[in-house]
């Protein structure tokens, strides 16, 4: 049984769970279909930082209550802003709380027990494996609003699945069941209606029995092949490389003793 945290995140609309090596995010605003704001982007962003915070954390569930994963971005929250906040407030947050789950240190799965609509589906896209529920269905339907995807629809979800995918997906407006997401490699396992949160556990438990230092390290790798993150993946490894070494104990000695370090290259 999931251990529930006191509930101090930014956004109570984001909860934080922590259940042994398994840390879980969940978007509770289902009377919504978890509809996301700038609030709960704000919050869901302090959920991941903590999350890569927690030392004992192998990886990571995100999953959404009731009936949707999540239906997009509110209309409600963004229909009325000016073109400038809804460029420098609006998708630049989006942005950035993406982008953070994207480049989290653990590996992340996706819990698609709901339809996963425009930026709910930008967001389980974000994640590196998604577990949908037979019966689901996903798209980004923003071009029938006169809208465009705006949290890298059209960005991370071309270089990790295919730009005719999203063509199809953003420009003919078509929607996927989860089968069909199966087939084309929007999702990963798809399970009867009501196992998904199962499934999930079960994958996380196997990617948690896995060496954990060389799991963060090969997610980094691939993220850098994929053009996720190019620059930080090669200073994080050769940083924890270098963290290793008696020079780099030899030096924070010799700055502590105030002498000449002895370097050794080794």
């Amino acid at each position: 049984m999931a251990e529930e945290l006191p509930q101090d995140l930014i956004d109570p609309r984001i909860r934080l769970d922590f259940d042994g090596a398994l840390a879980i995010v969940t978007l509770d605003r289902a009377e919504k279909l978890n509809a996301l704001d700038q609030a709960m982007l704000v919050g869901l962003e302090d959920a991941f930082d903590r999350v890569e915070d927690a030392k004992d954390a192998r990886v990571m569930l995100l999953c959404g209550a009731g009936k949707a994963f999540c239906a997009g971005g509110d209309i409600a929250a963004w229909a009325a802003l000016s073109p400038l906040d809804f460029a420098h407030g609006w998708v630049k947050q989006g942005h950035r709380t993406f982008d953070r789950l994207a480049r989290l240190r653990l590996p992340t799965i996706a819990v698609l027990s709901g339809h996963a609509f425009g930026g709910g589906l930008e967001l389980a896209g974000a994640c590196d494996f998604r577990v949908a529920d037979n019966g689901i269905k996903l798209g980004l339907p923003e071009t029938g609003l006169g809208m465009v995807p705006g949290w890298s629809g059209t960005q991370r979800l071309v270089r990790r699945f295919g730009a005719q995918l999203i063509r199809r997906l953003s420009l003919g407006g078509e929607m996927l069941g989860a089968e069909a997401a199966l087939e084309v490699g929007l999702v990963d396992r798809v399970v009867a209606p009501g196992l998904g949160l199962a499934a999930a556990r079960e994958m996380a438990q196997a990617v948690a029995a896995r060496g954990p230092a060389a799991v963060q390290a090969a997610k980094l790798m691939i993220n850098a092949a994929e053009g996720e993150e190019v620059s930080a993946p090669v200073e994080i490894l050769a940083s924890a490389m270098i963290a290793a070494t008696a020079d780099l104990r030899e030096g924070v000695a010799a700055f502590r003793e105030k002498r000449k370090p002895g370097f050794e290259g080794r």
